[in-house]
């Protein structure tokens, strides 16, 4: 089964922003995903790329596979939610055509940095808007394993 045009480019967005999913949920280990950035500091700032171990994505991509799925739902619309099937194929793409290390390529283009706040490692992305009226926005992912 391929995916329609428009829906691979929804996924491949769509997985894209969410690349921080697998790493701030443990299905990736954070720890393993950090470069080997020396720690000067417990709550200094410090550049940060995601460098995901393969025996991490084999592993994920195993998990993908063996992913139980319920019963189909009972109407044809999505009153119950995302219907089945699309969210099968979803997850389909994600665990054998998406490109991983293309997305970490497009992360680590990025300036990304590790903080640490009250024992818990804060990871962020730091892009100023070409837009001088532009508010500010933040998105963080946290990890309590450096604790």
């Amino acid at each position: 089964m391929s995916l329609s045009s428009s829906y691979q480019r929804s996924f491949r967005n769509l997985a894209f922003a969410i690349i921080a999913f697998p790493l701030c949920h443990g299905l990736i280990s954070l720890s393993n995903a950090q470069s080997n950035t020396p720690q000067a500091g417990k709550d200094s700032i410090r550049p940060f790329k995601v460098k995901v171990p393969e025996k991490d994505l084999v592993d994920l991509r195993r998990r993908i596979a063996a992913t139980r799925w319920p019963d189909k739902e009972t109407v044809a619309d999505q009153s119950q939610g995302v219907q089945l099937a699309r969210l099968q194929e979803l997850v389909r793409y994600w665990g054998t055509d998406y490109d991983w290390r293309k997305a970490e390529a497009r992360l680590n283009a990025l300036p990304q940095f590790m903080t640490n706040i009250d024992g818990v490692d804060i990871h962020f992305i730091h892009v100023r808007s070409k837009n001088p009226n532009a508010l500010p926005a933040a998105t963080f992912t946290a990890s309590a394993e450096a604790a």
